[in-house]
């Protein structure tokens, strides 16, 4: 088994493109670690620099102790399972799974051995006859799998392995990926843009944008400390909100300032939420008075009465425009002064649209970000 180590690592095109940038951490040997982030942000670059598949323009790959940045794709000791599935349509699962293995020249015994204890481990067994044809999408993909794992490879690569399968069975092969990396115990790389695959199956996440990395951390820590608006933003579902706002010194307590009020016809609303004292570090002293935006989760903002009466800041009065029934909790779309804020709230909320309510957003559960550079302030 194997960790490995990129170091400073760059992809330039021909014509000055740079599509991925200083590309510089480490992954531990057996780690599951998750590249995600937008369409062209670098991932499956990334991934394909780590194949051989894509030379690496600067930089340095190690895999173990090994130096292979000009080591041949077959000779890196490395598996990928690609989004295609890439299966043979002609052979049968058996063969399609030996296959790699038989242009290795490996004894037909141990070919056997290695593909019925893979078929087992996926629960392909029942399937080894058959062609790719007669299965389906789920199916494929363990057989993609499943050629992956008979090799034992010391790194698997996946790259966005789930994204032709419909929601549930994406649902469910999660389940399944998660359960073989603790099976087999070995290195798992895995890109995707979907960033519940990356909260629910990762050690830790990689955020990429733009061919830079944002954040490396586990998924807790990214979703409670995310470093910038991008990782904040891109991370949880429904989105974190995000609210133009003003940072205010009320004697000594800051305060957070948001709505429309115009100061000539005194018409609209300021909403506040006092900056918990928890929360308050040096850094904001020098936003006093000057715009910020302010991001809280759709978790964060709560519609009941219990709540709302024991709040001591941040009520606001808000129009609900639609509503989203969930099963288990209920989608809030609000309007509150021209802002738009989603609430993720209990399915028993009785809100309708075009009522006007009050919520009452949570102020331990705020971040601040700097509006020009939309680093975070405050998490």
């Amino acid at each position: 088994m194997a960790g490995l180590i990129l170091k400073h690592i760059y992809k330039k095109y021909p014509g000055g493109f740079v599509a991925v940038t200083d590309v510089d951490f480490e992954i531990k040997d057996k780690e599951f670690i998750i590249l995600v982030g937008p369409s062209g942000c670098g991932k499956s670059t990334t991934l394909r620099m780590i194949a051989g598949l894509e030379e690496i323009s600067e930089g340095e790959l190690y895999i173990g102790d090994r130096l292979v940045n000009d080591i041949a794709p077959k000779d890196r000791d490395i598996a990928m399972v690609f989004q295609n599935y890439a299966l043979y349509p002609h052979m049968t699962v058996f063969d399609n799974m030996a296959f790699g293995l038989k242009l290795r020249k490996v004894p037909k015994d141990e070919i056997e051995r290695k593909v019925n204890e893979a078929a087992k481990i996926l629960d392909l067994s029942h399937l080894l006859e058959r062609k790719p044809k007669a299965m389906s999408g789920g199916q494929r993909q363990r057989v993609a799998m499943g050629r992956a794992i008979v090799r034992s490879p010391q790194v698997f690569l996946l790259d966005e392995p789930l994204s032709n399968l419909d929601a549930k069975l994406r649902a469910q092969m999660r389940t399944e990926i998660s359960k073989l990396h603790k099976k087999l115990g070995t290195t798992f790389i895995y890109v995707t843009h979907d960033q519940t695959e990356a909260m629910t199956l990762g050690d830790r996440i990689v955020v990429m944008k733009d061919g830079f990395i944002q954040q490396i951390d586990t998924p807790q820590a990214l979703y409670e400390h995310p470093v910038n608006q991008f990782v904040a933003g891109f991370l949880g579902s429904p989105q974190m909100n995000f609210i133009d706002a003003v940072l205010k010194d009320d004697l000594g307590q800051y305060v957070v300032e948001f709505g429309s009020e115009d100061s000539r016809t005194q018409k609209g609303v300021k909403y506040q939420i006092i900056v918990p004292e928890s929360k308050v570090n040096r850094e904001l002293a020098n936003y006093v008075n000057k715009e910020i935006v302010l991001g809280i989760r759709p978790e964060s903002v709560h519609d009941e009465e219990m709540y709302i009466s024991s709040a001591t800041t941040g009520i606001i009065s808000c129009t609900v425009e639609i509503t989203e029934m969930m099963g288990a909790e209920t989608y809030l779309y609000l309007n509150c002064e021209g802002i738009p804020i989603t609430a993720r709230v209990s399915s028993r909320s009785t809100a309708k649209p075009q009522d006007v309510i009050q919520v009452a957003l949570d102020p331990n559960r705020i971040h601040i970000f700097d509006k020009e550079t939309e680093k975070t302030i405050v998490s």
